[in-house]
């Protein structure tokens, strides 16, 4: 969600008549959009705030804004510690980045935190907004924004605010007009998407229209694959208690969405889950599991996993193990518990775990969860796999990049580079726990040149 936020703002930017630069001390202006969700971004924030410091100090015209999240809780603190910044916004108002900066420039510095959206206004989804993407070919879509869950470990409902889900046309419309931009793969974006539309059918309800109170994803899902152009349909991050067998059904039988599912286990344990207010057990979560992987062929699962919960006990990280090998995900994004101020966790301060038990078990669930990811991984080697290309490998420069429709990343080498954007055949070499090793066998697809004409206004 944050990284899509940046693209807008690097969109709105762009139309304002600025330009990237190669660095921020050959900036005019640096904006940096923040996350809250874990203690190591504030640290990350003041440190980088504090190295700008110095170059504004030597270049005063230099604006600096802060955004997102971190802004959105933090306004007043961000202002105190950092009072050399000139802009501050929240999640709700990403749209008027550009004008905060402008407006900053003639009257000093501004703090705007808006406290909410509102419904069926464009600003309040940053899709309605311009964009610059890092991929041309692969684009956000937001969905929803918000969340009415009350997780006890997260913020996001308290920067975020309530579900708000988008119009099911204005989607639609928005998927159609990416294609005719060279867009030909879109990631639905929402804080908990497989509960899209619910808010919009009770609205409809209380209207006085007959309307049963249901999700409508599965139907989203169905329609945004069947947009002409459209060669992959991904989403993040659905929530395991509203994974419903119509999703299950739509992933299956709609040819453009992608066999991967993002599920987010957070613990094992079903007295930890309890704590954490997550409304599923553990087995509940692996029912919902299996049931993924019978009704979808050859799908994969990647997941998040919280390790040290307040209250979290030698036998509820042995329950938590035992998920994770039973489970056999694919990938993990694995996370020591991070007491976020606001939350219900983090006042259960008496029931912090120690730090070296913390950072113990943390490293026996990564040994798990890589074993069955090599595995996985193993698995796919003497396959051809279809890739969709992302450029040349960070890691090694001599090898092409891209990703399957398992969204595993593949480095392998070509002849002659394909461009980014291209769908090619690669046969898979070599595995190890976080990517795969191929050699190109066919391009299948290259994209439409296109060419970013930057608009300056007078």
């Amino acid at each position: 969600m944050n990284e899509n936020d940046s693209e807008h703002v690097a969109g709105l930017l762009e139309a304002d008549g600025m330009m990237p630069a190669g660095a921020a001390g050959d900036a005019d202006g640096v904006v940096v959009n923040t996350c809250c969700i874990r203690e190591k971004a504030d640290q990350k924030l003041y440190a980088y705030l504090g190295g700008l410091k110095a170059l504004k100090r030597s270049r005063p015209d230099m604006q600096i804004a802060v955004g997102g999240c971190l802004a959105q809780k933090d306004q007043d603190l961000v202002r105190s510690r950092a009072p050399h910044v000139d802009v501050v916004f929240g999640t709700h108002n990403v749209h008027r980045a550009a004008e905060l900066l402008t407006r900053a420039a003639e009257d000093g510095p501004i703090v705007e935190i808006l406290t909410e959206t509102v419904r069926a206004d464009a600003e309040a989804f940053p899709s309605a907004l311009g964009v610059r993407r890092d991929l041309p070919h692969s684009a956000w879509v937001t969905i929803q924004v918000g969340c009415d869950n009350s997780c006890a470990f997260c913020i996001v409902p308290a920067v975020r605010g309530p579900e708000i889900s988008r119009p099911f046309e204005a989607l639609r419309s928005e998927v159609r007009q990416l294609v005719r931009e060279g867009v030909t793969e879109v990631t639905l974006l929402g804080q908990n998407v497989n509960s899209y539309g619910r808010d919009l059918a009770l609205a409809r309800r209380r209207a006085g229209e007959n309307v049963a109170a249901r999700p409508m994803f599965a139907e989203l899902l169905r329609a945004v694959g069947a947009v002409e152009g459209i060669r992959r349909v991904r989403y993040t991050s659905p929530h395991p208690k509203d994974l419903r067998p119509e999703t299950i059904a739509a992933m299956a039988e709609t040819p453009a969405v992608c066999e991967h599912l993002h599920l987010p286990l957070q613990s094992g344990s079903d007295a930890v889950l309890a704590a954490m207010h997550r409304g599923y057990s553990a087995e509940r979560y692996l029912q919902r599991l299996a049931d993924a992987r019978q009704g979808i062929p050859d799908l994969a699962v990647s997941t998040d996993i919280i390790v040290g919960f307040p209250g979290e006990n030698e036998q509820d990280f042995a329950e938590t193990l035992a998920v994770v090998a039973e489970a056999e995900f694919d990938s993990a994004f694995t996370f020591v518990f991070s007491p976020r101020p606001g939350t219900e966790a983090a006042a259960m301060t008496e029931q912090f775990v120690d730090p070296a038990v913390v950072t113990e078990r943390y490293e026996r669930l990564r040994a798990v969860v890589e074993r069955s990811a090599r595995r996985r991984h193993e698995a796919r080697v003497g396959r051809r796999e279809e890739v969709l290309v992302e450029g040349p490998s960070k890691t090694r420069p001599e090898l092409t990049s891209g990703r399957t429709r398992q969204n595993k990343l593949v480095h392998f080498s070509a002849p002659v580079p394909p461009r980014p954007g291209s769908f090619v055949d690669v046969d898979v070499t070599d595995a190890g726990a976080h990517y795969l090793l191929g050699e190109l066998m066919a391009v299948r697809a290259t994209p439409a040149r296109r060419e970013r004409i930057p608009v300056v206004t007078a």
